[in-house]
């Protein structure tokens, strides 16, 4: 008979300033630590196992390195144990959780995605890099090419103080055309990302790493398989 390993608990909050001096640790993304337990022990009770313990990590945005993680992978790994987390989605494109985890072996599983894993993570980790690298270039590309312009980069626009309430609505209808055209090229950005994993993975599969990334769709909504596959026909990619 196959023991289904324990778990090992890990809990994100992040330190923001208060009003006045001091700081307070703050629910990581919009989830209270009651809120990743909850989570975490309806994961355990649904799969009849217990939780030897848990780890908090409280992060700041100017430190990179996550000690409690660190922490919580070495005692999962010793105790043959299971890592996990409440919520995915940001943290899979954390490159100290992605670096340490596939480094050490351990499993893993998400509550709100139980599908993930570790084989998830590694097409996560590699595709954020990537999506990192071309965004650099692309904005120093237009930063050089608005230079070439004259644009004086970071000037203030008088132009746009003062507005009456009729160029307002006008300037919110332009902004709304303007953020349907970058919908559509953002379709254009994925086709890379939708070619790499056509021959292995699914629709489904792939709607799936992309709300694990927190992606969605130009209508502002998770990806489903469908969503997908017209994207993919959008794009030219042929089916799986």
């Amino acid at each position: 008979m196959t023991t289904v390993p324990d778990l090992i608990a890990y809990y994100r909050l992040s330190r923001e300033k208060k009003r006045g001096n001091g700081h307070a640790a703050q629910p990581a993304w919009g989830w209270s630590l009651e809120s990743q337990q909850s989570a975490v022990e309806a994961l355990a009770r649904e799969r009849c196992v217990g939780i030897l313990t848990s780890y908090q990590e409280i992060e700041t945005g100017k430190r990179a390195d996550r000690p409690e993680l660190a922490k919580a992978i070495a005692h999962a790994k010793r105790a043959r144990a299971t890592l996990v987390v409440a919520k995915l989605d940001r943290l899979a494109r954390n490159v100290a959780f992605t670096s340490a985890l596939m480094d050490s072996g351990v499993d893993f599983v998400a509550c709100d995605n139980p599908h993930a894993n570790r084989l998830t993570i590694h097409i996560l980790a590699a595709v954020a890099e990537d999506e990192a690298r071309r965004i650099s270039e692309r904005t120093k590309a237009a930063l050089q090419a608005a230079k070439r312009r004259g644009v004086k980069l970071g000037a203030a626009r008088p132009e746009c103080r003062n507005l009456t309430d009729k160029a307002r609505r006008k300037g919110t209808k332009a902004s709304a055309a303007v953020v349907k055209q970058q919908a559509d090229e953002a379709y254009v950005d994925l086709r890379d990302f939708f070619a790499a994993l056509r021959p292995a993975f699914s629709y489904q599969q792939i709607a799936d790493i992309l709300n694990l990334r927190g992606e969605r769709t130009r209508y502002g909504k998770p990806w489903t398989d469908v969503a997908v596959l017209r994207a993919c026909r959008r794009l030219g990619i042929g089916s799986f």
